[in-house]
Parts: structure tokens; C-alpha cells; sequence
């Protein structure tokens, strides 16, 4: 990535987020703020504690959009086994364990659960558990349960944004390792952008929003990077400098 590259659209996002539209996607400090007040590992009644953490008064998309419903699947497996979902979480949230290895593994799991749910279903139609190998959902648990640490993958606006960057190693799979790498490396460079974080937060309101340090606003960044408003101006290079 490049270091001229990143400061354009550090500067191109700190005019957005002077704009009414920097508020569209709020929702997702509403949810983690949401899920840090209520989740618990030791809760006895774990599919319940599990549907009040993933919650939001404003909209359902992170966990129920057309054709994907994380959520509501991952209640039904919740219910047939709690302990052992209880068990993959556990795993998931182990910090002391690669990411990648995490993820991988905790979509192996719920493939592993899906095929008994379908066993003590067969009417079902359900062939989908949705927290396959995009990690859309996997990326969730860790961004809201490691504010700090994550955020939300979106492997083709995290692509679009690596080319933007000028990066030249774009990869051709979804990579969350590498994804959580370059968010914190931007993260880093975020926080020495006087003023930028600053403009952030006053978005944030104190009892609706998570208001404490959360890698969120990246995912907000790099969304803002790859569907831009049309008087962003593209990246444009000195002449005579590449």
C-alpha cells in the first residue's frame, strides 16, 4: 500500500464524514454496543443469550438480508446443541490461536451441525448455515466480542480498497489474516490523522453507540473507499511521480 494514497483517502473520508450521509451506517455501533452488554459465555440459557447480544433497533441486515440468515440458523443449531456451540465459540474468541485457524475452523463445525440438523430434519430445506468461508459473520462475533482488535470483512470492498491503495499483492481468496493485518496497520495510521478520529466520534452517541475504542470505523472507511459518492475525486498522482 501506498503511504500518499492512504492520506487521499484519509482526507477524502474526513470531508464525508462531515456530510448527513456519514450517519447511514451507525447501526453497526448500535449492535456492538448491544452485543458487549450482553454476551455471556456462562449463560445458562445460551440460545437466549445469543439472540438478545445480536440485536439492533434500527435494521436486521447484519444477520438477515434476502437469502441469508446467519442468525436464525445459528439459533436452531444453538438449541439441538448448546454446550458444543458454546464450545465453538469459545474456540473462535481464543486469542491465544492463529485467526485463520480459528475461522476455519469454526465453519467446520457449523458444517459438522448443519449435517445433524438436516439428519433430524430431512424435510428441511436448509442446506446453508451462512458462516461459510466469506467469514461475513465470523468477522461479526470477533469485531463486537474484540472492538479493539476487529472488524467487518467485506472481501470484495476489502479487494477494491487494496487496489486502491496501490497494493500490489491483491489476493485472489478471502484472506482474514491478512485482512485483520492491514486494518490494524490503517488503524495505526488513522490515529496520527490529527483530528479524523475526533470527527468520527461525534457521531457517536453516548448510550445508543459503543463509544469505546473499535475498529468499526474502518470497515466504515473502506466502505466509504469502495462505493464512494460521486464527488469523491479519485486518486491522482503527482506529475512525474508514480
Amino acid at each position: 500500500m501506498q503511504l500518499k494514497r492512504i492520506q487521499h483517502f484519509f482526507g477524502e473520508y474526513r470531508k464525508f464524514l462531515e456530510q448527513p450521509d456519514a450517519r447511514n451506517r451507525m447501526y453497526i455501533w448500535e449492535s456492538q454496543r448491544i452485543f458487549q452488554e450482553n454476551w455471556d459465555m456462562d449463560a445458562e440459557d445460551w440460545p437466549a443469550m445469543y439472540d438478545s447480544a445480536l440485536q439492533n433497533s434500527q435494521t436486521r441486515r447484519l444477520w438477515k438480508r434476502e437469502a441469508y440468515e446467519p442468525k436464525r440458523m445459528m439459533l436452531e443449531l444453538a438449541r439441538m446443541q448448546p454446550d458444543f456451540v458454546r464450545h465453538m465459540f469459545s474456540g473462535l474468541f481464543n486469542e491465544e490461536k492463529q485467526l485463520e485457524g480459528r475461522a476455519s475452523r469454526f465453519v467446520y463445525y457449523c458444517d459438522m451441525l448443519l449435517q445433524e440438523y438436516k439428519e433430524q430434519h430431512p424435510r428441511s430445506i436448509e442446506n446453508n448455515h451462512y458462516h461459510d468461508d466469506d467469514y461475513q459473520m465470523v468477522s461479526l462475533y470477533l469485531a463486537f466480542r474484540y472492538p479493539e482488535k476487529y472488524t467487518l470483512y467485506d472481501a470484495p470492498a476489502f479487494t477494491r480498497l487494496l487496489e486502491l491503495l496501490g497494493s500490489g499483492d491483491i489476493p485472489r481468496a478471502n484472506d482474514i489474516e491478512r485482512f485483520a493485518k492491514v486494518m490494524q496497520t490503517l488503524y495505526k495510521l488513522m490515529q496520527k490523522e490529527e483530528g479524523l478520529l475526533d470527527l468520527h466520534r461525534r457521531r457517536l452517541q453516548e448510550g445508543l453507540h459503543y463509544t469505546g475504542e473499535s475498529l468499526l470505523v474502518l470497515y466504515d472507511f473502506y466502505q466509504f473507499c469502495a462505493h464512494p459518492p460521486r464527488w469523491v475525486q479519485e486518486y491522482a498522482p503527482e506529475k512525474g511521480k508514480r
